[in-house]
Order: structure tokens, then sequence, then C-alpha cells
């Protein structure tokens, strides 16, 4: 049966690639994915499988895990898909997760949303995060009707929407309270089974200073110099932070797991002037050690005591995205049914932890569905100019999603 997924895999790679590209040519940034969804409805629909709209709604923004990095964005008319292959009744049911939007275009990215192949790879923005993802589920779809797979339980696909900006389509998906016995969301992992994944919270920190002219010494006091005040004071919490999250294994081996990135800061309009405002943004880390709710009162603490009475009582801290960790022990039956099916598949597949943060905490913490990360490709080249998506690796992928489909859904 081994031979059979791989033939079939090899046989059908060629359409992967064909929807990949088409796909990669949509652009759906975050909020603009109408087009992508409407091409997956299409695409998935001619697959034999059933393909459920998920409508979204405005009233998603009251809910108090929704994400806001991205302003204005609407919801009404706007729709996930639920794809599912039906079992015979009575088997394990398995959810697979994927995201159809994707970063705005890298600098000194050429053509992002143009895709081209140069020597078995496929260069362009969501080649590996996530578009070639989604292309793995829909090969994994094509290979199982191929072999005739005839499985016991549901295999369950939720594509959705804004990932990107803090998983507000998973978290739709989360609170209809879909039950499975497993979930993977499909994220590139580079040959890498991720059962810890780390959480993250973005942060918005707006200091309030003294305007006023360069020659007024005494009498200004600079939002720009208290932001510079503002970075020390968090890049010190997050020093302490870091030192208290040894101790995990998968984690340690990487000398700094959950780091704190500023990523915007916004401040003044001329250069002889002091500005009143300025706006910091950024996104820290954490492990399973903390909760999302424990950062966010230990930030506001640091800073509190990080200066003097005016800073204290002249910022505002507020948070757009707020991920816990996401754990599954590696000796959990879940992950070890995913290594027993790599190791039949011949597919290289080690236990490891993803340093970056993603939605697979919506099915484990909040839904109770254990809750791996694999996929195919790397995400060294994600929201990078140079994201691609090497064919052999998707073709690997899939031969390996292909046997655990077929393994566990009995």
């Amino acid at each position: 049966m081994n031979d059979s997924i791989r033939q079939a895999v090899g046989k059908l790679l060629p359409d992967a690639q064909r929807f990949l590209a088409d796909l990669i040519r949509i652009p759906s940034l975050p909020g603009q994915e109408h087009e992508a969804m409407l091409f997956c409805e299409r695409e998935f629909g001619q697959l034999g499988v059933s393909v459920e709209r998920i409508p979204l709604a405005d009233a998603l923004k009251s809910d108090p895990d929704y994400s806001d990095p991205v302003p204005d964005i609407s919801y009404n008319g706007r729709f996930n898909l639920r794809v599912v292959r039906r079992g015979t009744g009575g088997g394990r049911k398995l959810i697979v997760n994927a995201h159809t939007d994707v970063v705005p275009p890298s600098e000194g990215q050429v053509d992002p949303f143009n895709p081209r192949v140069a020597n078995g790879v496929m260069f362009g923005r969501g080649a590996c995060d996530d578009k070639g993802q989604v292309a793995l589920f829909y090969l994994t779809l094509k290979v199982l009707d191929a072999i005739g797979a005839r499985l016991a339980g549901d295999l369950i696909g939720h594509l959705v929407v804004e990932e990107e900006n803090g998983g507000n389509g998973s978290l739709a998906m989360a609170r209809t309270g879909e039950k499975a016995d497993g979930c993977i969301v499909l994220e590139a992992s580079e040959g890498k089974l991720f059962t810890s994944i780390r959480g993250a919270v973005w942060f918005r920190l707006v200091l309030h200073g003294k305007a006023g002219h360069s020659g007024q010494a005494g009498q200004t006091r600079s939002a720009l110099l208290m932001a510079r005040d503002a970075i020390a004071v968090l890049e010190q919490y997050h020093a302490g932070l870091l030192a208290a999250s040894r101790g995990f294994a998968l984690f340690d081996p990487f000398p700094n797991p959950m780091p704190i990135t500023f990523g915007k800061l916004q401040a003044g309009n001329w250069p002889a002037a002091a500005p009143s405002r300025a706006v910091i943004e950024g996104v820290l880390g954490l492990l399973p050690n903390k909760t999302k709710e424990a950062v966010c009162a230990e930030m506001r603490a640091a800073l509190e005591r990080g200066g003097d009475e005016f800073f204290a009582r002249n910022f505002e801290l507020s948070f757009m995205y707020r991920h816990d960790s996401s754990v599954v022990e590696p000796g959990h039956a879940f992950p070890q049914a995913l290594l027993a099916s790599a190791q039949e598949a011949g597919v290289p597949l080690a236990v490891g932890a993803m340093t970056a943060s993603c939605d697979a905490w919506f099915y484990n913490n909040q839904l109770g569905i254990p809750t791996v990360v694999y996929g195919a490709g790397t995400l060294k080249v994600a929201h990078s100019k140079d994201e691609q998506l090497a064919f052999q690796d998707l073709a690997e992928a899939a031969t390996l999603l292909s046997t655990v489909v077929r393994n566990f859904c009995q």
C-alpha cells in the first residue's frame, strides 16, 4: 500500500503544482481572501467531498480572543470552508487546518503573486506559508481517492482566513465546537513534527510626552526618548522571562525560542521639535510556563516600575493578539501515531518545537483536541522575498499525510 501511495503522489503532483500556482496568483492579504476562498471552493468541490461555507460575521470582533492588528476589517459576507471526506462511520476523526491569507510582499520581492518555477522549486508569496499547505491537503485528498482508501472516520479540512493577523479564521472555527480525535495544523515544518508551539502577544505601546522646540531645554519631554527607555525596559523584562523559561527539552536547544521584536516605531514630524507622542508595536513570545494573561500583566508592571513618575502616568499599553502556547506530550498517542505512519511511509520525521506562534492553541487548548503542526517546506523562507516550496518536499509531505489519514481514520 505504501508503494501505491508514493506512485499516486508522483502521478498527481503536477495537479498540485497547478493548484498552488493558481492560488499564489490571488493576492489574498488578511481581510482580502474572498477570491482565494472562492477558488478553493471550486477546486475542492470537484474532488467528491463535502464543501461547506462557514459564514463569518462582525460579531466575531466581540470575542475575547479576537485579534485586531489590522484596523477596519469587516466579516459580514466572508466565510471559512469546511471540507469533509466522510467515512463509513465509527472511526476516528481527523482535522487538518490551513490558511489562505498571506503577509504583504517583502522588500525586494519581485512579482510576488506571479509564481515561478526553477529547479523543481516554486517561488511566490504564500508558496510555503500557507498556500503550499492548502495544496498539500488538496493533493492528499486526490491521493486517497487514487488508492481507493476507505476510511471509517471523517477527514475534516478547515480552510481559514486571517491566520497571519492573529488567527481569527481559526477562532471562528473553534467557536463552532467541532469535535475530533486529532488535529494537524498545516504549516511548513522542515521534516519536524511540532508537538510544542510557543505562544505570543502582539503589543501596542503609546507614549505621551511634552512637545516643544529644541531650544526649550528642561521644558519638554520627548516621547521618542520615552520610547527608547520603554524598549530598554521591555528588553530587560524579556531577558528575565527567557531565563525563567528554560527547562523545556524541546525549546532549550534554541538560544532564544521566544524573542521580543520591535517592528514599528512612529514619532515626530520635525527634526528640531520634541514629539508629544510615540507609538511602538511589536511581538513578545512566551513558552508554556507563562499564560498570555500573565505576560500582559507583567509587561505593564515592568513599564510602571521602569521609569519615573511622569513616565508611569503617561503610557498606554494594549494587546492586539494573544496566543497561549500549545503542548502535546511527545509520548501521547496522537503524535506517536504520526511517527509510526512516518516510519511506515519511509518519510523522516522527528519531534520538535515550533519557535513561532500559530493557530494550534485554538484546537488543543480550547477544544481539547490533541493538536500538532506539520507541513511541507521550511518556515525559514516564509515572510521573505525568497519564499519557496520544493516539489520534492510537497511530495514527501503528501506521502506522509496520506499514510497518516489512511491509518488514523479507522
